[in-house]
């Protein structure tokens, strides 16, 4: 019921997760990303101890594939989960249980990993990792073309209701967390707004977090 990637940028070092589903707020209980760490999506019948887990791996050194399989090892009920992760090298590696709902796979390269379960098709995945290859510009942009190209290549068996988009970059809390936890319409595009408008102010709310002595103007009535 969910199709995602984690990800990352070589040229800045950002991490992102990107996530939608037919359940309600996917991207409350599946994303998990950390500055100077990785990224990882947590999903299929989800344990959300499994997110924190791996990242805490990947901080005390172990690669994306050594995290994910310490995973596997520590995990109860691993059988039923999906665990996608990227590490600050890169690497990518990603556990899919065989009781992973309806058809499930999965598809990754150097810098990013996808995987859904209860997909249109097997290959949504790949097309989701080829969407974010081929797409340029900002992470969040790279992240959004990902989506729209496994939405375009069918997503999930039936309609999406929400989704994700979270970044995170040198500070210690995320520098883009937004989401759509609930709509009748496409999740994907309401984060892809949320993120249009967004992303002009993201190193703004950064600033105004580290020294609001050198922010710009905040834009709202009565602001001098």
């Amino acid at each position: 019921m969910t199709f995602s990637l984690v990800a990352r940028c070589a040229r800045t070092g950002m991490f992102g997760v990107a996530i939608s589903s037919s359940s309600p707020a996917v991207a409350a209980r599946c994303s998990y990303a950390r500055a100077g760490v990785g990224a990882v999506a947590s999903q299929n019948v989800t344990d959300p101890t499994l997110g924190p887990l791996a990242l805490d791996l990947m901080e005390g050194g172990m690669s994306a594939a050594e995290a994910v399989a310490e995973v596997r090892r520590r995990g109860k009920f691993i059988e039923y989960r999906q665990v996608l992760a990227v590490d600050r090298d890169g690497g990518t590696a990603i556990h899919s249980g065989p009781n992973s709902l309806g058809i499930w796979t999965q598809a990754q390269a150097r810098d990013v990993a996808s995987g859904g379960n209860l997909l249109a098709n097997d290959g949504v995945p790949q097309a989701i990792v080829d969407g974010f290859l081929s797409a340029s510009g900002h992470l969040g942009d790279r992240l959004i073309a990902a989506m729209r190209a496994g939405l375009a290549a069918g997503g999930e068996a039936g309609p999406v209701h929400s989704a994700g988009l979270k970044i995170v970059d040198k500070v210690s809390w995320p520098v883009a967390d937004l989401r759509s936890d609930w709509t009748e319409d496409c999740p994907i595009e309401a984060v892809a707004t949320a993120w249009e408008v967004y992303k002009p102010q993201l190193d703004a709310y950064i600033q105004r977090a580290l020294d609001p002595r050198q922010a710009p103007s905040y834009g709202v009535p009565g602001d001098e």
